[in-house]
């Protein structure tokens, strides 16, 4: 029997919250790593077949566009993300009514900035009822003090935080799914650990050791 207090795919739904070039810009970040990073939870996310919500600030109607980034996009490309005017995107009734939608009560999720728009949905969503998640290494701040007080923040009101390769590895515990090769494969496009396990499968080719039964 699944532990309740486990995330599984069948349990939760990943919200990815105004991952856009601009925003990042003014971000105090590694924007490859955060990048990479996003893009590996999305890819695992629509491989697995775990609900995704995107949703973006004031990324058109002005005089600048802003989209969601294109690596996210190109993963979905038949969803519009719910654009908003404002940085509470809880109050957005499209937003939350897509959250609704997943029917799942476990929300994974990342934004930027982590201390604005993040910090406001998890906060809302925490007081409506839902558990989250909070992706640490998929968010970024105005600056590394900023992000790590909203982290507190947000785990003081009962928000757990998590990194991507923990997410992914508790979506798919057991190595010989076919779910995990799915997931292995986002990790090896994208990814902090996508190095570690190209240097495994090179092994695995040249014949230096066996392959794993979940290769």
């Amino acid at each position: 029997m699944t532990d309740p207090t486990e995330l599984t795919i069948e349990n939760s739904a990943l919200v990815l919250i105004d991952h856009q070039p601009w925003l990042t810009f003014t971000l105090e970040t590694d924007s490859t790593h955060l990048v990479n990073n996003v893009t590996a939870a999305a890819r695992a996310a629509k491989a697995v077949g775990v609900p995704t919500v995107l949703t973006t600030v004031a990324a058109r109607g002005s005089l600048l566009a802003d989209p969601i980034f294109k690596e996210i996009q190109d993963i979905f490309p038949d969803v519009t993300p719910i654009d908003r005017t404002t940085t509470a995107a809880w109050s957005d009734p499209n937003f939350r009514d897509a959250v609704l939608a997943t029917g799942r009560k476990k929300l994974v999720m990342a934004g930027l900035s982590t201390e604005v728009c993040l910090a406001q949905a998890v906060l809302a969503a925490l007081k409506d009822g839902f558990e989250v998640y909070i992706l640490t290494d998929c968010s970024a701040g105005l600056t590394k003090d900023a992000h790590e007080d909203a982290k507190t923040r947000m785990i003081q009101a009962g928000a757990k935080p998590l990194n991507v390769a923990a997410l992914l590895c508790e979506w798919t515990p057991e190595i010989n799914s076919p779910e995990r090769n799915l997931v292995t494969e986002a990790l090896l496009q994208h990814g902090g650990t996508s190095l570690a396990v190209q240097y495994v499968m090179a092994q695995v080719s040249a014949g230096i050791v066996s392959a794993p039964d979940a290769a």
